[in-house]
C-alpha cells in the first residue's frame, strides 16, 4: 500500500487522508473502532509518522475521528455509511437545483484545474474525453465517461471539496446526463456538438487558461440544462 509512486503534486498527507477518509465512509471501520496506531499506519502507507499525524488531524478536524489520550484514534458514529448531505433526486425542480449547484461549482473547478493540473490529472481528463469521442463516433452517449470527465476535472482542481461534492452528486448528475444524452441524440449533429464542448474545455485546461476554462464549462452546463429542458417541454 506504499505511496512512493504517482504522488505528483499531491502531498503524501493528502493521499493518506483521502484513503483513510474513503475507508471510513465506506464502512471499512466500525463505529467507535480504534484505528491502527500511528506506527502501524506509517508502516502500512510507507510514510513518516509526522505525515500520518497531519492526516489524522485533518480527519479529526472534519469530525470523522476522535482521540482518547493514551488510547489512540477512534471512528465517530456520526456520518457512518450516510450520504454526504444530498437526498434522493425526486422531481424536475430537484434536477434544476442540481444544475444550479453545478453551475456554481464546476466552472470554478475547471478554472482551478487549469491552474493546478499536472500530467496525471490531465491524462485522466483526456482519457475520459477519448471514451466520449469513441461513443460519439458511434452515435452513442456514454454517461459513465461523461461523469468521469467532469469528476476528473474536479480532481485536477486539487481541491477535495470540489471532487467530494461531485462524487456525492453522482446519482443526481447521472439523471441529467441520461436525459441530456437522449435529447442530443435526436439531433443529427447533437452528439458531435456536445463532444466539441467537452474537447474545448479540455484544451482550455491544458493551456492553463483559467478564465476560458471557467467560461467554457459554464457555457457547456448552461447549454446542457437548456437542451434538456427544451426537449421535455
Amino acid at each position: 500500500m506504499g505511496l512512493a509512486n504517482g504522488t505528483s503534486r499531491k502531498s503524501l498527507s493528502d493521499i493518506v487522508f483521502e484513503r483513510i477518509h474513503r475507508a471510513i465512509k465506506s464502512g471499512a471501520y466500525q463505529p467507535n473502532e480504534r484505528l491502527p496506531t500511528e506506527h502501524d499506519l506509517a508502516t502500512e502507507f510507507e510514510v513518516s509518522r509526522p505525515i500520518i499525524r497531519e492526516a489524522l488531524k485533518r480527519l479529526r478536524d472534519q469530525g470523522l475521528i476522535y482521540s482518547r489520550r493514551g488510547a489512540g484514534s477512534f471512528v465517530r458514529v456520526v456520518g457512518m455509511r450516510e450520504p454526504l448531505g444530498f437526498g434522493q433526486l425526486e422531481n424536475v425542480a430537484d434536477l434544476l437545483n442540481c444544475y444550479e449547484f453545478r453551475l456554481t461549482v464546476e466552472p470554478a473547478a475547471a478554472a482551478a484545474a487549469a491552474e493546478r493540473h499536472d500530467a496525471a490529472t490531465l491524462a485522466a481528463i483526456r482519457q475520459a474525453l477519448e471514451l466520449m469521442r469513441d461513443a460519439t463516433n458511434r452515435q452513442s452517449h456514454r454517461e459513465d465517461a461523461d461523469f468521469q470527465f467532469h469528476l476528473a476535472i474536479a480532481r485536477a482542481s486539487k481541491n477535495s471539496y470540489f471532487y467530494t461534492a461531485m462524487e456525492a452528486l453522482k446519482d443526481h448528475i447521472a439523471v441529467g446526463m441520461r436525459f441530456h444524452g437522449a435529447s442530443v441524440k435526436r439531433e443529427t449533429s447533437g452528439l458531435a456538438r456536445v463532444f466539441l464542448e467537452h474537447e474545448s474545455v479540455t484544451e482550455a485546461i491544458a493551456s492553463g487558461d483559467a478564465a476560458r476554462s471557467r467560461q467554457l464549462m459554464y457555457d457547456h452546463l448552461t447549454g446542457s440544462r437548456d437542451r434538456l429542458f427544451q426537449a421535455t417541454r
